[in-house]
């Protein structure tokens, strides 16, 4: 598609959670051997009544300050799991809060790990169609707020975080294609089963927290990710020497170091942030797409490719022609 990202910014909330603050809570945990699988070192955790919200907020007015002409902007998707209310939708209070036109589009993605590759399709396809011209897309997660601080599985992978895209036409194909994919069989690996229609939460039952099958999405991970790259390469007419750099979404060390060695990748090519940053979930892939371009491992013409997967379950990958 003849669109391009224009700019990219992020927010993490205050508070940091490192492996000594999860260690004095849970003294009987391994941090070392925690450490090696995810390679996670530091979280940000959002404040007791600081929402994915607050979060979108900070980081859309951080790109709009530096960036663009607020009224320019007639799309907003924002992609979260963690929406304020039920109803309304997110998106509309956010349209206001961060004072976009009244004639501007604003709708919820609710998607997790894959939530930023749908939305750049989503996004790309409305601007190319002409019915919109310029788009913001935010990517906003506050998992922190499912988890027990006894879940071993959970606690030590996920991070708080928001991320702010701007999308704009552009004058040549930077965007694209797109691998988008569904395996809804797997739905109950990574869920939070209290509190919508399928299982109100009662106030007087246990509280409603998130519960992974960490070794089943482990699975999914491994048998889907390599196919759905293969199949962007086939799609895309280009050999995989051809991607300048890939960015994952940035699930945990183990899964990016098997993504690696399952597909034969060079180390040098794939960009991780995760240490200090955390599983931020949808926002994870323009976190570190930022985190690259701030560290210069992202080039003027360099070939990008974006694969998210995780909670659904669900995938998405797509290229990016990187453009300064």
């Amino acid at each position: 598609m003849k669109i391009k990202i224009e700019s990219n910014k992020y927010y993490l909330p205050k508070n940091k959670v490192d492996n000594n603050d999860l260690n004095k809570d849970n003294p009987e945990w391994d941090m070392l051997k925690i450490s090696e699988k995810t390679g996670i070192q530091t979280r940000w955790i959002a404040g007791e009544n600081e929402t994915a919200l607050d979060l979108a907020v900070r980081a859309g007015n951080l790109l709009l300050n530096s960036s663009t002409n607020v009224d320019e902007i007639d799309l907003l998707i924002l992609v979260t799991q963690s929406p304020d209310y039920f109803l309304p939708t997110s998106a509309c209070i956010l349209q206001d809060t961060l004072g976009l036109k009244k004639n501007c589009m604003a709708f919820d993605v609710n998607l997790g790990c894959s939530g930023f590759v749908y939305a750049l399709a989503i996004a790309g396809a409305i601007i190319e169609s002409g019915v919109a011209k310029k788009g913001l897309v935010i990517c906003a997660d506050t998992y922190s707020k499912y988890i027990d601080k006894k879940d071993r599985t959970c606690r030590p992978v996920f991070s708080d975080g928001a991320s702010a895209t701007l999308i704009s036409s552009s004058n040549d194909d930077q965007l694209g294609p797109f691998v988008l994919g569904t395996d809804g069989h797997g739905f109950d690996k990574l869920i939070v089963e209290k509190g919508a229609s399928r299982n109100p939460h009662n106030i007087n039952e246990e509280s409603n927290n998130i519960r992974m099958s960490g070794a089943d999405v482990f699975l999914f991970t491994l048998n889907t990710v390599p196919s759905c790259i293969n199949e962007l390469l086939l799609k895309s007419s280009i050999e995989i020497s051809d991607v300048d750099l890939f960015v994952f979404h940035q699930a945990s060390k183990i899964v990016i170091d098997n993504l690696i060695r399952s597909m034969s990748l060079d180390e040098k090519k794939v960009f991780i942030n995760l240490e200090n940053t955390g599983n931020t979930v949808s926002a994870s892939i323009p976190i570190a797409l930022k985190d690259a371009e701030d560290s210069n491992r992202i080039q003027d013409g360099d070939l990008i490719m974006l694969v998210g997967f995780g909670v659904g379950l669900s995938w998405g990958a797509t290229l990016v022609k990187w453009s300064k």
